[in-house]
């Protein structure tokens, strides 16, 4: 194996959430696609919507890079391995560059990852060159490339911008105001990509914009030193593990997956939306997503409670993160206060709120073993049931509850695989 892998690669980032990043990255990555050139696209932070665009625009999995969540050898191998098969690697930032702890100029910083920032310009003149001044210099050491102009009103405009640069600042060009060229969202964020029913089309949209631009050269090469993964012992060979994976229940790390199977699972695959009945299997692993979204077709499927109950009473392992783990609760309560019957395997309910109720990363220490993962929710739960154990934040505060019956594992907590794949195996085990 070679020592190092060289492969053009850019990182986008800009200076708040809302800018284009996605539109951005996933134009960028379908052009290259359309090309005939190899992309791999990276997100950074625990996202599992943006990554199922970009999966779609550059025909690859999309896997998530986080220095806390993840950890920096994880970035390392993944990146190395994506250099040595591709002919471009693009890495969506999380929020502002600067934003969190670590954030994604710690991640362009490490691994040497020319910064590309876009910067909605609809409402700015001169001031454009003040901020992607900031950008640049905020801190020392970042690898900063230059700025792409987003949502420009027009060619004037974007000379006035491009002239406000400093002198040493690359231009990447502009992209101009276009009504259809954005990507439809709902609470959690953008549509899941198979919701999108126009999806291809936008994406092709997307690319014939930035095709225009000097965004659309390939970057300069990036060197990534050698890295390899861990070695996963087979711990569940011979195990068959049922993931629910549909409108419902789609947020999965491809990660996840990877590392179920490198331990020797079995993954077999279905649709509760769909009335797919529960696989003859030895445990269930119900991701989250959007359940309430879905609480009548759910509630219409009693075959599928009703075989978790059986699952569950046969002494099976069963994992439910989040959106899952609404779906055992008696009742889930949706934003319009319809009350939908759910599985009934934990004591409580789910109340959809009209805010954000948590968010952040996560540590959950396990009898099995510690965990990293994250939590997203606009819902409020209330169970009597007392917590095996709290996870907590990185910082010490008190985190979510964890719950523990039997064999069943559940929590808002979604966990990151790969961070404890002995654990993780303890939990299916």
């Amino acid at each position: 194996m070679s020592a190092v892998a060289r492969c053009p690669a850019l990182f986008v980032a800009a200076p708040a959430s809302g800018q284009g990043k996605t539109t951005v990255t996933a134009a960028l990555a379908r052009l290259h696609a359309r090309q005939g050139r190899r992309v791999r696209v990276f997100k950074c932070g625990p996202d599992f919507l943006d990554p199922q665009i970009h999966a779609v625009a550059s025909g690859a999995s999309v896997y998530n890079l986080d220095l806390g969540m993840c950890g920096e050898a994880d970035a390392a191998w993944r990146l190395h391995a994506a250099a040595r098969e591709a002919d471009l690697i693009l890495v969506e930032g999380v929020m502002g560059l600067y934003d969190g702890n670590p954030s994604g100029a710690d991640i362009a910083r490490r691994f040497g990852l020319p910064v590309m920032a876009v910067i909605d310009a609809r409402a700015m003149a001169q001031t454009f060159g003040a901020v992607a001044y900031g950008l640049a210099h905020y801190q020392p050491g970042l690898p900063f490339s230059g700025v792409l102009a987003n949502h420009v009103g027009s060619a004037r405009h974007a000379e006035m911008l491009r002239a406000a640069l400093p002198a040493d600042m690359r231009w990447y060009g502009a992209l101009s105001r276009d009504a259809q060229a954005g990507l439809p969202e709902r609470h959690l964020g953008l549509l899941q990509a198979a919701e999108i029913a126009d999806l291809e089309v936008r994406l092709d949209r997307f690319a014939d914009g930035i095709a225009a631009t000097g965004a659309a050269d390939l970057p300069e090469p990036v060197e990534f030193p050698a890295a390899l993964p861990a070695q996963l012992p087979p711990l569940l060979a011979g195990r068959t593990i049922a993931i629910a994976r549909d409108a419902a229940y789609g947020f999965i790390y491809p990660a996840n997956l990877d590392t179920l199977s490198g331990l020797g699972a079995r993954l077999e695959f279905f649709s509760p939306l769909a009335g797919d009945a529960l696989p003859d299997c030895d445990a269930v692993w119900l991701p989250g997503g959007y359940p309430e979204l879905h609480g009548e077709a759910l509630a219409a499927n009693p075959h599928f409670f009703a075989a978790l109950r059986a699952h569950a009473a046969a002494g099976k392992p069963l994992l439910a993160e989040c959106g899952g783990m609404m779906s055992l609760f008696e009742t889930v309560v949706d934003k319009a206060a319809q009350a939908h019957a759910f599985a009934g395997l934990l004591p409580g309910h789910a109340v959809m709120q009209q805010r954000l109720a948590a968010l952040g990363m996560q540590l959950a220490e396990l009898p099995e073993g510690r965990l990293t993962g994250h939590t997203f929710h606009y819902s409020k739960s209330d169970s009597p049931l007392v917590p095996l154990v709290r996870a907590r934040t990185p910082d010490g505060r008190e985190g979510e509850a964890i719950y523990r019956q039997g064999r069943l594992t559940a929590s808002y907590v979604h966990f990151y695989f790969p961070s404890n794949p002995t654990a993780v195996a303890g939990l299916f085990a």
